[in-house]
């Protein structure tokens, strides 16, 4: 048995294209498509949207194409300042569209691996994590849409408003609690799909950081601008010391390259070429490592799991 293979992709907004453009590099030394290699892809906002587009067996090329492609058209015209403090910065049209033009009518459940898309319930304040049939249990996900689970994950608060999915129920980013999933896709393989941690390696890829502190932070005023900033950072250091906890820091390879602070942003179009380039780069630097470690052979076939009650009727014809 090969041994189980996790991709996880962090939130990032237009920075989603640095692990695009990573992927993409690896990918031009792959047979197959870059799906067929892993056994389990967790995203989370513009992570969840790549990975969902590798799930349904597009290539990271393609998906860097479309962020070229649409990402200065999602990210145009923003509400200027006094509006933007009673209203999203966008509208979710641009992106609505683009993402119908990517999935089309595909369904969760038409993803060729296994998939989970953290994102958060904004009628309850409750977590939710978008997953493909891959246990029994999961009996509802798979019926949605593609384009609704992408548009659930990346609808970050004050940028986009909240996505009404499925039922009328109201979703908002995954970033919130999860912007790096990483620990969530090491507890799912090994809780409900029934892994040893022993037989578990794991893809971690960033959107690009740079090094910053909260030290000279004093009084809300200080803090207005940085509160959310350093929450995130502090679940995505959570998130990666459960997976090097329960793996060990030799099983997790954590991709996320340092750049100067300001240079990348969430909705900053002029820097889709230079993160471009830094995914081209690393890419390059990462490969003799990574090809053979993560790409030697091709994963077991994703096959949904029936639930219980398929199963026993299965049985009884």
């Amino acid at each position: 048995m090969n041994r189980f293979r996790i991709l996880s992709i962090d939130g990032g907004g237009i920075k989603g294209v640095f692990p695009a453009a990573f992927l993409s590099e690896l990918e031009k030394s792959l047979k197959s498509p870059l799906h067929r290699y892993f056994d389990l892809i967790a995203g989370t906002s513009t992570g969840g949207m790549i990975a969902l587009a590798l799930g349904l067996g597009l290539s990271a090329s393609r998906v860097l194409d479309f962020y070229k492609q649409h990402g200065p058209k999602i990210f145009a015209n923003p509400k200027g300042r006094m509006r933007r403090f009673f209203a999203p910065k966008y509208s979710p049209d641009s992106l609505r569209k683009a993402l119908a033009e990517v999935f089309g009518d595909a369904k969760l459940g038409d993803s060729r691996v296994r998939l989970m898309i953290p994102s958060f319930s904004a009628d309850n304040g409750e977590i939710h994590i978008y997953k493909t049939r891959h246990h029994e249990r999961f009996l509802t996900d798979f019926r949605e849409l593609m384009t609704d689970v992408a548009l659930a994950t990346t609808a970050a608060p004050t940028y986009f408003p909240a996505h009404r999915g499925a039922g009328g129920a109201m979703y908002i980013d995954g970033g919130l609690w999860a912007n790096n999933p990483v620990g969530n896709a090491v507890v799912e393989a090994i809780t409900w799909l029934g892994r040893s941690a022993q037989d578990i390696d794991v893809l971690s890829i960033g959107c690009t950081q740079f090094p910053t502190s909260f030290a000279d932070l004093d009084g809300q005023k200080d803090w207005a601008f940085k509160f959310a900033e350093a929450a995130l950072r502090g679940q995505s250091g959570g998130s990666l010391g459960i997976a090097y906890s329960i793996l060990g820091h030799e099983r997790v390879v954590r991709v996320n390259p340092a750049a100067p602070e300001n240079k990348f942003d969430l909705d900053k179009i002029g820097s889709i070429s230079e993160l471009e380039r830094y995914g081209y780069i690393e890419g390059r630097k990462a490969s003799s490592d990574l090809l053979p470690r993560f790409f030697f052979s091709e994963a077991e076939i994703f096959k949904p799991v029936p639930s219980a009650h398929e199963a026993a009727s299965r049985i009884d014809h």
